[in-house]
């Protein structure tokens, strides 16, 4: 008989933390394919860029984890100044404990008892791991598992921005619930979680910073009941990508939850910039490449990935480097590329790299990435936490 626990355990345990170091370099059109690659400078650059800015701010930088899902990554990130990182779920927080990340925020509630246990297993290992609650309930059952154990386990609260997903209601009931974790014997209250991604992708800057604005105002109004009972709120925790350029002006979230501006991608692209149509702030770092394998018109040439490839809400791929061609979903395996009038001749056989529709999603259908830098690829990256949803 399979104990559960120890199951998953080491199920995570048995997955590569490090990077896989290649005898040689590989050119990144010897590779094969569909393969999930990281163009190093681009991505670099967008960690600089993003972390500049926020220090010029006065924000933290706490990166989620769940669009990348890999220790390496997270390194990167927490080396070049983020204060930690997110983690969506338990076992993405498990993994980044394992590779070496000492700051950890679970964002989703875990209301379950073997969630709560895990979770007290691994504050146990991890003193920094921290978690969100919304409920009296959970941060009852959570003080005492974690009063059984002897130490504190710091907690924010979550608040409901109005999406209906996670979060308690602003106002009188987080204030009151701010006050039952203040006052649990162990439990530590580290801050508000407010994070609004219903507003993330709204199309146009102004659009966006307007419903954003008036989502997050219940926010003020919750900071100012809990300065009338004088309660002191360390941290407002929330914000993403589309919306990093906005929270100063804001005033309330001083720790970004960022993650896509790391990779990027089409949804967030065409979101629109505060002087563009296209929302520029951070290129695309992040592509799949695919190879043409079949020609059966004249005017259409496949290549090899389709659903099982790249993951989409609602747009298809689209080529980094031609132009004159449309994408259209070909099935699981297949990518139908019709040829209008391409800018370069796509011959069988050629590879091609695509911006991805959507790259958290995308991401969790690959095992590695291929990080290269001047065409060649040096190492390999495992996506630890792919799959990882519990």
């Amino acid at each position: 008989m399979t104990d559960l626990a120890g199951f998953y355990q080491n199920w995570r345990r048995g997955r590569a933390l490090e990077p896989i170091p290649l005898d040689s370099p590989v050119d990144v059109q010897d590779l094969q394919t569909p393969a999930l690659l990281i163009d190093l400078d681009v991505f670099e650059a967008n960690l600089r860029k993003m972390q500049a800015y926020l220090d010029s701010v006065g924000i933290a930088l706490r990166a989620h984890t769940k669009m990348h899902k890999c220790p390496i990554v997270a390194r990167k990130q927490v080396e070049a100044g983020a204060r930690g990182v997110c983690a969506a779920k338990i076992t993405e927080a498990e993994v980044m404990a394992d590779g070496g990340i000492e700051d950890i925020l679970i964002t989703s509630p875990l209301a379950s008892v073997d969630k709560l246990n895990r979770f007290i297993a691994l504050r146990r290992e991890s003193p920094g791991v921290k978690v969100v609650v919304d409920t009296v309930q959970t941060a009852a059952a959570l003080n005492e598992r974690a009063a059984a154990e002897g130490f504190t386990a710091e907690v924010f609260v979550d608040v409901d921005p109005g999406l209906g997903r996670t979060g308690i209601a602003p106002g009188v009931s987080a204030v009151e619930l701010v006050e039952t974790v203040a006052d649990a014997s162990h439990l530590g209250f580290a801050g508000l979680q407010m994070y609004a991604g219903h507003c993330m992708h709204i199309e146009g800057h102004a659009a966006r910073q307007q419903k954003y604005t008036r989502v997050m105002a219940p926010g003020r109004e919750t900071l100012d009941l809990l300065a009338d009972r004088g309660i002191e709120v360390p941290v407002f925790s929330g914000g993403g990508t589309g919306t990093y350029n906005m929270e100063a002006t804001l005033g309330l979230v001083n720790e970004l939850q960022a993650g896509s501006y790391a990779f990027m991608d089409i949804e967030y692209r065409d979101i629109g910039g505060e002087s563009s149509n296209q929302f520029l702030d951070f290129e695309v770092s992040l592509f799949v490449l695919a190879t043409a394998i079949s020609q059966p018109q004249q005017r259409l040439i496949t290549v090899d990935a389709g659903f099982k490839s790249m993951a989409s809400d609602k747009m298809p791929p689209q080529f980094r480097d031609v132009e004159g061609v449309v994408f259209h979903w070909g099935g699981d395996e297949h990518g139908i590329v019709q040829l209008n009038n391409p800018s370069r001749e796509i011959g069988l056989g050629n590879k091609l790299p695509l911006l991805t529709p959507h790259c958290d999603p995308t991401v969790n259908l690959h095992d590695y990435y291929f990080p290269y830098r001047d065409g060649q690829v040096t190492e390999i990256w495992p996506i630890t936490a792919r799959g990882f949803s519990l």
